[in-house]
């Protein structure tokens, strides 16, 4: 992973017919963390991490703490002042050495930043060196604010959460991922460098055709195709689908398939593209985060949902 294209990438590029807009969107692809992406990163309370486990399942999830617990000492480092959670699906991987995507994402300000790259853990966190520094426009993210919960203990003391495993999604999940108007997903090149990305639209832009099978479309976007690009060369990921009003994390692992078939993508509107996703790990952790979110107020570059049933 470095500031070009990798061969994934550039044969989605050629697919989509998007080439040169591609190449112009490069310049947004850094590998250094400027001061003003620097003073975003202090000011956030979440992160969303993701990586590869000894398995090769690729888990997404989300790390947080009153703002100041991410921090760019030096244009070449980013500090995360946290763990995953001892029941989290990327503990054990973090607690090593490992390559992952992360982004900060602000839906407050629409606003959001990639960083990919090498983590190690420290005393009480992580240390990452970029890779990548990306910066991502603001379609598609629905407009929240936040607030901590007074009590601590909720998010965090073990004996307030349940934990919940499985292979397929339970009707409850299902009807959590209908109504859903973002997720996040990790996706991996075929040398485990990983990326994360946002997932927005209006609730039911996340079609849910069984209990182990998801289709979303792929919205118009800044034709980089990082996500895509990934699942050209490695066809899994892992998905991340946030209770922002209940601290809960879902996410989940899996297989996927990109689909270009003309008739299909035209029954759904603004898809160019529609990715399948097979579900093969579910976990569920119950009252993960502190954080709370107010009601969203809708992207207006969401394309219409036909059907949130």
């Amino acid at each position: 992973m470095a500031t070009d294209y990798h061969r994934g990438e550039r044969a989605v590029q050629d697919r989509a017919q998007l080439t040169r807009q591609a190449s112009h969107s490069l310049g947004g692809i850094g590998d250094a963390i400027p001061p003003v992406a620097a003073a975003f990163l202090a000011a956030q309370p979440m992160i969303i991490i993701g990586g590869v486990d000894a398995a090769g399942r690729i888990w997404c999830s989300q790390l947080t703490g009153d703002p100041g617990f991410l921090s760019a000492p030096d244009p070449y480092t980013l500090t995360i002042d946290a763990r995953p959670l001892a029941e989290d699906p990327l503990a054990n991987l973090l607690g090593e050495p490992a390559r992952v995507g992360t982004i900060a994402i602000e839906p407050a300000s629409r606003r959001r930043m990639r960083i990919n790259g090498r983590s190690t853990p420290v005393p009480g966190g992580l240390r990452v060196l970029p890779d990548q520094v990306i910066g991502n426009c603001p379609k598609y993210i629905q407009k929240r604010d936040y607030r901590i919960l007074a009590d601590r203990n909720s998010g965090q003391a073990p004996g307030n959460r349940t934990v919940a495993r499985g292979t397929a999604l339970t009707s409850a999940q299902q009807r959590s991922l209908r109504a859903a108007d973002t997720f996040f997903v990790a996706t991996a090149d075929e040398l485990g460098n990983t990326d994360a990305s946002h997932r927005g639209g209006n609730p039911g832009f996340v079609e849910v055709l069984s209990p182990t099978v998801l289709r979303w479309p792929d919205y118009v976007g800044n034709a980089m195709f990082l996500t895509l690009g990934n699942l050209e060369l490695r066809p899994v990921a892992g998905l991340l689908v946030p209770g922002w009003d209940s601290g809960t994390s879902l996410h989940l692992s899996g297989t996927t398939r990109t689909l270009w078939d003309h008739d299909e993508v035209a029954r759904i509107p603004g898809a160019q593209r529609l990715v399948e996703f097979t579900v093969t790990d579910v976990v569920e952790i119950a009252d993960a985060v502190p954080l709370r979110w107010s009601t969203p107020q809708a992207s207006r570059f969401n394309p219409p949902v036909q059907d949130v049933t």
